[in-house]
């Protein structure tokens, strides 16, 4: 499993030959200028809520990849009202793909598009394939977390550092021993004033704890 940073809580993950996009905001965040959207490819968009900074950029990869849209029922009814393909799912649920088994689950937060219509309850995905991965979405702590850490064997955490609109450094540190995982992917942090953190405190925090965590940059890849 190879994942790539596009900015902000946007992800491209490549599952042997499947690419799946998650969250993609990428034209309107003005530090990922370098990324040239019509390069990336998808064959499933996973959105975690309606936000515009999540979801700025799905119609455009949508319609040029055809990829399949994969969120809650009311992300997946509005982009397939636009002539998109989707998935839907709600939140406890699971679905074998292709590529691997998803489980949308819970995250604490809001979900409304940019016009202020419905998107929805936020959520996060449990990807099961050759890795088990962890992509919490925008989220406050929540003690649900404890669910997942006792259900999977997570490989990685992909958790929000950024505060203020979610959880930031010591709660994601907390959330780290609720879900049983010492490797974090951090996102949701530096993209405008409301979520620049202190980067080397952040890691050096982690590191305090002997836990791990990674802050990729803006186009940089790794493996799970």
């Amino acid at each position: 499993m190879k994942i790539t940073f596009y900015g902000h809580a946007c992800l491209g993950i490549q599952i042997k030959d499947t690419h799946i996009l998650v969250d993609p905001f990428i034209t309107g965040n003005e530090r990922a200028s370098s990324i040239d959207i019509d390069s990336i490819k998808a064959d499933y968009i996973l959105v975690t809520h309606a936000h515009q900074d999540h979801t700025l950029d799905v119609e455009a990869v949508a319609k040029r990849t055809g990829a399949v849209i994969v969120s809650n029922y009311e992300i997946v009814m509005h982009y397939q009202n636009l002539g998109l393909k989707g998935h839907p799912m709600n939140h406890g649920g699971s679905w074998k793909f292709d590529f691997g088994k998803v489980k949308y689950v819970n995250a604490v937060h809001t979900s409304s598009f940019p016009d202020g219509s419905y998107g929805g309850q936020p959520g996060g995905f449990v990807i099961q394939a050759d890795k088990t991965l962890y992509i919490a979405g925008d989220t406050a702590l929540t003690y649900d977390m404890k669910l997942i850490g006792k259900h999977y064997d997570l490989d990685l955490a992909v958790l929000p550092i950024g505060d203020n609109f979610t959880m930031g450094v010591d709660d994601a540190l907390i959330a780290c021993r609720f879900i049983d995982c010492h490797r974090i992917l951090g996102y949701h942090y530096d993209t405008f004033g409301y979520i620049e953190i202190d980067k080397p405190q952040a890691v050096a925090k982690f590191d305090a704890r002997l836990k791990r965590l990674i802050l990729l940059d803006i186009g940089e890849s790794m493996e799970v």
